[in-house]
């Protein structure tokens, strides 16, 4: 079966340019400040330097392992999904799911140790910028100098390995216990059934969210910037439950505005109709919007709330405070390119697949212009659906943090803020869906139907 993976990596590699990219940028982002333990361990590295270090490591560090997991999972199952004919094609010739199993794993094992491998040299680059960066802010002296060592390739390598192999398995073992017959439906339809497990995680994301929330504005009322370290989490966790949860709220959404988007013709009936068939690649690509908006809008407000309860104390910043300052933008920095990133390249994915479909609907009498339309709408639906579920995941942290600092639930902060991260997702995600099906029109409708 190794040698099917192979294969199929190479028949098929556009399917797999998503989940290489996140693994790819992933393993950039682990190693970049995996770094920062290796530089850590210098000689002339110690007290406030070595702790800020370790800090940044950790604290980002592990934020963007839980990012990186989350992203790969969902675009190896995006991959899957999209491959259900060809498994219902191996499975009527004799494959066992153990040997298809064996196959997508090869293939997610091999993904995973080319993008690793790849992404040293910009790790590198990643981790001299953030070093810079704490030479920049006076938070690591001058003369400590970078180390890019062991521990970041053996992180950057051992976690991506891993993360790509164990959620290769969960999507296999779900791909390959289906029959034939209903591997071949899901192929036509794709109606992005969510399994027991992932709605019991949902919940306990959820929770915890919850949890932090509460602890947030209770026991960490008037504990001062020492609430950060709740509240900065919450989100971040409300985000990815809510995500994992996408699939049942594409399909509310969807209902829910049947009767609207019908009124605007046969681009919104299209529209309907392309959303309830497709409601798993829907949710896979509205999950890194609601990780961007809920992610980017809690940390920015989170940091404005305490920046203006720092003024109002008329207090100078402290040292800690200064690194938990520089902590918030690196957060917002790697989400903004890490989701930004995994939006464009799952929407591309996405839409490349569509081609035949474009085709069709084509053949069938709709114009280009309706297609372009169509997928119009579906951006529109998406960024909605991504920036409400997001700004409701925000709240898990401004409104506590900000009742635990200034006894308000109101948070500081101004509303272009909020209007700037709600229009950098509209323009990713309608840009990104407008040029990937102009390049998809772009074939004659026989050819695309016949590829």
């Amino acid at each position: 079966m190794i040698g099917l993976a192979f294969r199929s990596l190479r028949g098929r590699g556009g399917a797999f340019v998503a989940s290489f990219l996140s693994m790819f940028l992933g393993a950039t982002i682990l190693m970049g400040f995996a770094s920062m333990l290796d530089t850590a361990g210098g000689d002339n590295v110690n007290g406030t330097a070595k702790s800020t270090l370790v800090t940044m490591a950790s604290v980002v560090g592990g934020w963007g392992l839980l990012l990186v997991v989350f992203a790969v999972t969902s675009t190896l199952t995006l991959s899957v999904r999209q491959r259900a004919s060809e498994m219902a094609l191996l499975k009527s010739v004799g494959a066992t799911p153990a040997q298809l199993g064996r196959m997508i794993v090869g293939e997610a094992a091999g993904l995973a140790v080319a993008a690793a491998v790849l992404a040293i040299p910009p790790a590198v680059l990643v981790g001299r910028g953030l070093l810079g960066l704490l030479h920049d802010t006076d938070q690591v002296p001058g003369n400590v100098s970078y180390a890019f060592g062991p521990i970041a390739v053996s992180m950057g390598l051992g976690i991506t390995f891993v993360s790509a192999t164990a959620a290769a398995l969960i999507t296999a073992r779900r791909a390959t216990r289906v029959r034939v017959t209903e591997s071949l439906m899901a192929a036509s339809v794709d109606t992005g059934r969510m399994s027991k497990k992932r709605v019991v995680f949902a919940g306990l994301f959820l929770l915890v969210a919850l949890d932090l929330a509460v602890v947030t504005c209770t026991v960490m009322r008037d504990k001062g910037s020492d609430a950060m370290a709740t509240a900065g989490q919450a989100d971040i966790l409300a985000a990815i439950g809510l995500a994992l949860l996408s699939p049942v709220i594409i399909r509310r959404v969807t209902s829910l505005l049947a009767g609207p988007l019908r009124l605007l013709g046969a681009t919104g009936d299209l529209a309907v109709t392309n959303m309830r068939r497709r409601t798993g690649a829907m949710a896979a690509a509205v999950t890194p919007i609601i990780l961007f908006t809920g992610t980017a809008v809690g940390t920015l407000f989170l940091q404005a709330t305490e920046n203006a309860a720092t003024d109002a104390a008329g207090l100078s910043k402290t040292a800690e405070q200064k690194s938990i300052e520089t902590l918030n933008l690196v957060v917002i920095g790697m989400v903004v390119l890490f989701t930004a990133i995994m939006l464009v390249n799952t929407l591309v994915a996405a839409t490349a697949h569509r081609r035949r479909e474009f085709g069709q609907t084509r053949l069938a009498g709709a114009t280009p212009g309706q297609v372009l339309g169509t997928v119009a709408l579906e951006s529109v639906v998406l960024t909605v659906t991504g920036v409400v579920c997001g700004t409701v995941a925000s709240v898990f942290t401004i409104v506590p943090f900000g009742i635990a600092r200034m006894d308000s639930p109101t948070p500081d902060g101004s509303v272009w803020t909020y209007l700037s991260v709600v229009a950098l997702a509209a323009v990713l995600t309608g840009a990104t869906a407008y040029g990937s099906t102009r390049r998809a029109l772009r074939a004659p409708a026989v050819e695309a139907v016949t590829a």
